[in-house]
């Protein structure tokens, strides 16, 4: 697993940085061989003693976009405690689609072998019906830059976000590519002739 260590306001000796990819290696087990893993340790961080250190860890594990932070006494007790979330979040990602497949395919066989109402038909059977929406999110948008936009998509788990970029003060949307990296949708709008 590639690992990129970094650290705010603590010193990263080489025994810290060997210790944090030594615990990293847990990670193994149940993440993909080429993921990626960026670990950001924090020092001070609270004014708890139990909650000094903070660890901080992204994984990249075969198009999935793993999160996680966890406080700690130490930074070592921090990684510690981040590890258990990971491991428990990527082991849920990768049971997830095959639950939401299996109850899927339940769903249509139930659908399909259902007797007809009535002895006819139902309504709307064999039909190609339109898509329609079944739900609308109405939120406040605020400006913020394309990098907060990603750490947000992945903090909500979600494969795309839509942002009001601090740059350019428009809406944009950030997105999660098939490969693994990130792309970024900037709509211009032209504003026709003789057109108020």
């Amino acid at each position: 697993m590639k690992t990129t260590l970094t650290a705010r306001h603590l010193e990263l000796t080489s025994t810290l940085r060997s210790a944090v990819e030594r615990k990293l290696r847990r990670l193994d087990r149940v993440a993909h061989p080429d993921a990626e893993a960026r670990v950001e340790l924090i020092g001070n961080a609270s004014h708890s003693s139990a909650e000094s250190h903070v660890a901080e860890v992204t994984l990249m594990s075969n198009g999935t976009v793993v999160r996680s932070t966890s406080p700690g006494p130490t930074p070592l007790a921090a990684v510690d405690a981040v590890l258990d979330k990971l491991e428990r979040q990527i082991v849920r990602s990768k049971e997830r689609p095959r639950r939401v497949r299996e109850r899927a395919t339940g769903e249509v066989g139930d659908a399909a072998a259902g007797p007809a109402i009535g002895g006819a038909q139902r309504p709307g059977a064999g039909d190609s019906a339109a898509p329609s929406i079944v739900k609308t999110k109405r939120f406040d948008l605020t400006p913020m830059f394309e990098e907060d936009a990603i750490a947000q998509m992945d903090e909500l788990g979600h494969s795309f976000f839509v942002f009001l970029n601090a740059e350019t003060d428009r809406l944009a949307v950030v997105y999660r590519r098939g490969d693994g990296d990130y792309a970024l949708i900037d709509p211009v709008i032209e504003r026709r002739r003789g057109r108020r």
